[in-house]
């Protein structure tokens, strides 16, 4: 058993991608590790089973604050061995982007363990800001606003700054430093004793980032000043007395940075354009390094777009130690160090659980016994013939016959000269032959190209319970990877190849690239289905960006959700959220369910009248419509609509 599971680790990469969180216990089931303790672990298929006897039906996205925590202390860790490594006499803070995920849950959590670090908050939006602003942080902590920004939005920073909270401004065009410029002068005006907030400047890097959000970075960059236009904000500052204000210099080249050469390049420029800033006679003393650290979601340790050549503590001692160098060549105080990886920190605490519904076939099987006498046309016999005689010497040239013979029975068929049965028998012929053919041909050492493809098209197709635009949005518009992995039958070899399919009515709705050490793979191994027992499936790393990024293609909302700890005596579920709606979904596109239910109880009402209905049948109808609108947007398990129906059929 010890051996099937070392070989499942091996094939879905649990080891290579999971950061010691993850793993299979004996039962063949997948596993969550404490990052404190990992002799403590919560079963993903108890935790599933004991939500189900709860109402909580799958998909459920199950979270998982100690896995933030642990990346909270991983990063912090880093950071401060590195500091002491390299005589660093700056500090380290860290603060989170709302954007990668602005639920509350998340955020507070995070502040929680957070907190003990100093680390803060950093918003982009009046909304986020809005939100920031009436959430408990560490006094010393900052709260960085970055993105285009109106007088109202600095307005409201003004407001945050006087309320306590250590704000910086993140100038990104000069009208904002004048909208800034006037405020404060107002406020003070007022009240010269008022707190007001700190300013900063976004520099625009020739340097550019890696992976699929290089263009972030670089001269044609959305983001950041110019050079000449850093220099005019310093210039306006000194002009008007403000420049004690100018306190960060930030820049950002991307997010999943995947080559660490590709930072230090950065951190070179930013250091040295901090350090000419620091002698023009400006207290600057903060240097945000923006987001960007990435998240190794294949396992592979590569530059891959979706991995990463580095780790935590290589992360650190590169910025660490180029930023020294550059600031003792320039003589100036080393800065604090401003962090925005929420993509590392939130990626790992959020996996997304749901049942395989059903297959839909590929390969045409047959249904009735195929019948061989009679007048059976020629093409059709030939590829009886192939089925019957295809053997390991001979399968690649009966694979090559039996796609002549298909072409041959399509032209057939398409002049009429067949019937529909013979065209049937013929189809179900030739996907045998190929099967056999697949079979041999993934004997051999070597799998030509060709057999590969076969293997892609006849792989099953997995209806899974979800929608790819609603929780894994990035895999559709980016092809990002996500590790997928059954969550239980993990001691039991997978027999199946498999893409994924959701429930969206879009062709775009698949999952048909998966994770692996050396490639990109494009079917998965799975386990057979069994008929009337279920199947669980978990999409892993699921934290960042997805939840907030998720749209309501087909009206499929947001999940259930499940809060989870692990103990000493395991898991405890501390809070479930149901997922949304009939009539949530509807509400978000403005539709009034009360206004639907009047509609829909008129047009019965009518059948009642025309004799069309009985009244009984007409209420009952009515009093069905109505009840949906707290029914779940996603599909009833198959395996718990076949329980009701068998309770349902004994009363």
């Amino acid at each position: 058993m010890t051996a099937v599971i070392d070989k499942t680790l091996e094939t879905y990469g649990i080891d290579n991608w999971g950061a010691d969180y993850f793993g299979i216990n004996k039962k063949g089931n997948l596993i969550v590790r404490a990052p404190e303790n990992e002799a403590l672990t919560a079963d993903i298929k108890e935790i599933v089973d004991d939500l189900q006897k709860r109402g909580v039906s799958s998909p459920v996205l199950l979270r998982f604050p100690q896995l933030l925590f642990g990346q909270i202390r991983k990063l912090q860790v880093a950071f401060r061995k590195s500091i002491k490594e390299f005589e660093y006499e700056g500090d380290h803070l860290c603060v989170f982007p709302m954007k990668v995920n602005q639920n509350r849950s998340v955020i507070e959590e995070y502040l929680r363990e957070g907190s003990r670090y100093n680390f803060g908050l950093e918003a982009g939006s009046k909304a986020e800001l809005y939100a920031a602003l009436g959430l408990e942080q560490a006094k010393d902590s900052l709260l960085v606003l970055n993105g285009f920004k109106d007088r109202e939005f600095i307005q409201l920073a003004f407001a945050g700054a006087a309320a306590g909270k250590n704000v910086v401004i993140v100038i990104e065009k000069l009208s904002e430093l004048e909208h800034a410029i006037a405020i404060a002068d107002e406020t003070q005006k007022a009240n010269p004793n008022m707190k007001i907030p700190m300013l900063g400047v976004r520099v625009k890097l020739y340097a550019k980032g890696s992976g699929k959000w290089e263009k972030s970075g670089g001269e044609a960059a959305k983001f950041g000043l110019t050079t000449t236009e850093i220099l005019e904000v310093i210039r306006r500052l000194q002009e008007t007395g403000r420049t004690d204000l100018l306190r960060l210099l930030h820049f950002h080249i991307g997010s999943q940075l995947t080559d660490i050469k590709r930072i230090k390049n950065a951190m070179k420029e930013a250091a040295r354009t901090y350090s000419k800033i620091r002698q023009m006679g400006v207290p600057i003393e903060y240097l945000d390094v923006g987001g960007g650290m990435a998240v190794d979601y294949d396992g592979s340790r590569t530059s891959f777009e979706s991995s990463a050549n580095y780790n935590a503590r290589e992360f650190a001692n590169d910025v660490i130690y180029v930023i020294k160098t550059v600031c003792d060549d320039e003589n100036v105080p080393h800065p604090t160090i401003i962090q925005e990886s929420g993509r590392y920190l939130s990626a790992y605490h959020a996996i997304l659980v749901t049942n395989v519904q059903d297959e839909i076939e590929t390969v045409v099987e047959d249904l009735t016994p195929l019948n061989m006498s009679g007048s059976v046309p020629e093409v059709v016999r030939e590829l009886h013939d192939l089925h019957e005689t295809i053997n390991a010497k001979n399968y690649r040239e009966y694979y090559h016959d039996a796609l002549e013979h298909r072409e041959e029975l399509f032209t057939m068929f398409n002049l009429g000269l067949i019937s529909l049965e013979d065209k049937g028998a013929g189809e179900v012929l030739f996907w045998d032959i190929c099967e056999k053919a697949d079979g041999y041909a993934q004997l051999k050492k070597y799998v030509s190209e060709e057999f590969d493809d076969l293997r892609r098209l006849m792989c099953a197709k997995y209806l899974a319970n979800f929608s790819v635009f609603r929780s894994m949005p990035d895999n559709w518009a980016l092809e990002q990877l996500f590790p997928i992995v059954p969550i239980h039958k993990l001691n039991k070899t997978p027999t199946e190849f498999a893409t994924l399919c959701d429930i969206t009515c879009d062709s775009d709705g698949i999952v048909d690239k998966f994770v692996d050490l050396h490639d990109v793979k494009p079917v998965l191994e799975l386990h057979k289905l069994v008929k009337g027992e279920p199947y669980y499936i978990a999409m892993m790393l699921v934290g960042a960006y997805q939840e907030v990024m998720g749209n309501n293609h087909n009206l499929f909302g947001v999940p259930h959700e499940a809060h989870i700890f692990i103990g000493d005596d395991g898991y405890i579920i501390k809070k479930v959220i149901f997922g949304a709606t009939l009539g949530d979904a509807v509400s978000s596109v403005r539709y009034d369910a009360v206004q639907l239910h009047d509609t829909f109880r008129r047009a019965v009402l009518q059948k009642i009248k025309d004799g069309d209905l009985s009244s009984e049948e007409g209420n009952d109808l009515i009093h069905y419509y109505e009840s949906q609108v707290d029914s779940y947007t996603y599909l009833t398990p198959h395996f718990l609509a076949a329980k009701e129906k068998a309770v349902g059929s004994t009363k």
